[in-house]
């Protein structure tokens, strides 16, 4: 499609996600069983009235035994008592970080069993080696934090940065293009590193840097993130001025819907700010805090 279809589309969909969006959500929340606050009947618990994650932990147990990764609840339901860690990118991007920060970075991330450790990409092969015949992944950053390059150059990088042992990829956005209304530049540049990431078996995050755009940017970025066929949308870059926010999450859920991985990074500090982003919609918590976070959980 030409940039004015695509522009035309984008319009269409914004008006229609911010017109549902001021008439109702809903909270999906990992650790209950799936329930829209909105209906009656199949989906809807008789048990609790839809909160199972405070009144039926054996079925909430059971789902997840069964495979699921994301389960919804009725509005309001925050109290999330599963192990975050499985949740959370145990993240180290300061420009400062040095080898043996990062090694530290890779033993907490075994010790805690955290989800992956985000590094930039010049420390992915330390990386990769240090957390060889775990279960945690290794993942790092394209674009970052300006999001300024060219889709090849891009490419490139996620291609490389794979090579070196990545397994998931959190890229910037181009988000001048986006401001500018390129929605055509800003879609070729997360598909080319969405196609160059799954061609080599790695998952692609794309941060749309929530803090310098509007809520109808954000909404278009997302939109675009999800056409490109990228498998998280992610909040931040935690060096663009501001972090996650509860209702971006809940924004970026609402746009995505409940297939794509939406991940909250930058100001996740503590146990309460974990557990309100996933009560918002977040699959995915970027936070250098990790292991406060998960000692303040476990007590």
């Amino acid at each position: 499609m030409d940039n004015t279809t695509i522009e035309k589309l984008v319009h269409e969909i914004t008006e229609n996600i911010l017109k549902s969006t001021n008439e109702g959500a809903t909270a999906i929340v990992p650790g209950g069983i799936s329930v829209d606050p909105v209906s009656t009947g199949a989906d809807s618990c008789d048990v609790c009235g839809g909160q199972c994650v405070i009144y039926c932990p054996d079925k909430v147990a059971a789902a997840l035994e069964a495979g699921a990764t994301r389960i919804s609840a009725q509005l309001g339901i925050t109290e999330i008592d599963q192990d975050l860690a499985r949740y959370i990118d145990h993240t180290l991007l300061k420009p400062e970080a040095t080898t043996k920060q990062i090694t530290q970075l890779c033993q907490e991330a075994i010790h805690f069993n955290f989800a992956s450790v985000c590094v930039n990409p010049s420390y992915v092969r330390l990386c990769s080696q240090l957390l060889y015949g775990t279960e945690v992944k290794t993942c790092t950053v394209i674009g970052f934090p300006l999001g300024a390059n060219t889709p090849e150059v891009k490419s490139f990088e996620t291609r490389q940065a794979i090579n070196d042992g990545a397994t998931e990829v959190d890229m910037v956005i181009n988000i001048g293009a986006l401001k500018s209304g390129d929605y055509g530049l800003v879609e070729r540049d997360i598909a080319m590193v969405t196609r160059t990431a799954h061609q080599n078996g790695a998952l692609c995050k794309v941060i749309i840097e929530t803090a310098k755009l509007t809520d109808e940017e954000k909404i278009v970025a997302c939109q675009l993130a999800k056409a490109a066929g990228a498998d998280y949308v992610k909040t931040s870059t935690g060096f663009g001025g501001g972090g996650a926010t509860v209702e971006d999450v809940a924004l970026m859920r609402s746009v995505v819907g409940p297939d794509m991985g939406v991940k909250a990074s930058g100001g996740v500090r503590n146990a309460s700010d974990a557990k309100s982003m996933l009560a918002a919609g977040a699959t995915r918590l970027g936070a250098s805090a990790g292991v406060k976070i998960i000692k303040e959980v476990r007590g």
